[in-house]
């Protein structure tokens, strides 16, 4: 697979707008995505992620700003134009129903100028070889997600766009999926994944981009997110049965804790939160405790904790 220069964004938005008659489903965008990452795009329906895609895939004209693709702009670019470089799996895949999986992917791998043994390789790698023969009408909605991305797959992309992508699949196939993509990241891959999905995509991407009504209202890394969002982090504690009202105690006399939950019958356990700024001192003072704490367990906002704020809070 090619790799793209590092130095140079493989996708670049700049005040990018996009309007259909009055109303304005993205407003004023800005983002770029370098070769190597994946980048999730998340945000509630009509929050402007596949209109996104659609711009950056050159199927729709913004209405202001620049929209570049490997360079170009993919209306215009005959690298982008061709979809050789390009794998996109949209939210709602649609095939011709009387196509068997087989000549489904025949027709678009010969689109790409793909060798046909690719085809017999993907349908293995997605699970469908035994169904390849049988009519695409026959197909379950999880069968017919795991051909479309099989033909997102097709030539190595080396930028994918997955809109809604494990859609339809259950627990076992969407943990394949994801191995899959990690696989073409590890070639240098790019992606840009939409999803509901959150508990899936959070230890997978590099970014995620937070959308509302069209606009971005936060972008970055987890850790990110997590200072944007200023959420307290959590602290479970174990210690000797009969001592957590004790421990509670000695902790919040020095600490400022945020909450304290005596959770058990045996009075062995508690949970803490504290801000950040707030957590190593935390820490510090648990660990002076000695051989009454037993156990320990530091767990962050979640992704879909950060979710809620932006969708729900005050973003600034």
């Amino acid at each position: 697979m090619g790799e793209f220069n590092t130095t140079n964004d493989v996708i670049s938005l700049q005040a990018v707008s996009k309007r259909y008659g009055n109303e304005t489903v993205v407003r004023d965008v800005n983002f770029s995505v370098q070769a190597g990452e994946c980048v999730v795009l998340v945000g509630h329906n009509g929050a402007g992620k596949t209109t996104l895609m659609k711009l950056m895939l050159g199927l729709t004209r913004p209405s202001a700003g620049t929209v570049e693709v490997l360079g170009g702009n993919p209306t215009r670019s005959a690298a982008v134009a061709q979809h050789k470089t390009l794998g996109y799996l949209p939210e709602s895949v649609a095939f011709y129903d009387a196509m068997t999986g087989s000549e489904v992917l025949s027709f678009y791998a010969r689109l790409k100028g793909v060798p046909g043994i690719d085809c017999e390789n993907l349908l293995q790698l997605v699970g469908l070889s035994d169904a390849s023969k049988r009519r695409v009408g026959t197909y379950s909605k999880g069968m017919r997600q795991r051909l479309g991305l099989a033909q997102a797959m097709l030539g190595d992309p080396q930028l994918l766009f997955l809109d809604e992508p494990t859609t339809g699949l259950d627990p076992s196939l969407r943990q394949h999926f994801y191995e899959l993509i990690d696989a073409l990241h590890k070639e240098g891959a790019t992606s840009v994944i939409s999803s509901h999905a959150l508990n899936e995509v959070e230890a997978r991407a590099n970014r995620f981009i937070i959308m509302k009504a069209g606009a971005i209202v936060a972008s970055g890394t987890l850790d990110e997110l997590y200072q944007q969002a200023a959420l307290p982090v959590r602290l479970r504690i174990s210690v000797t049965p009969g001592e957590a009202s004790s421990v509670a105690d000695r902790l919040g006399s020095e600490v400022t804790i945020g909450k304290v939950n005596l959770d058990d019958v045996n009075n062995q356990s508690l949970n803490l939160s504290c801000f950040n700024g707030e957590k190593m001192p935390l820490i510090r003072r648990i660990t002076d405790l000695g051989d009454v704490v037993r156990d320990m367990q530091i767990m962050p906002p979640r992704l879909d904790e950060v979710y809620n704020h932006f969708m729900n809070g005050d973003p600034s």
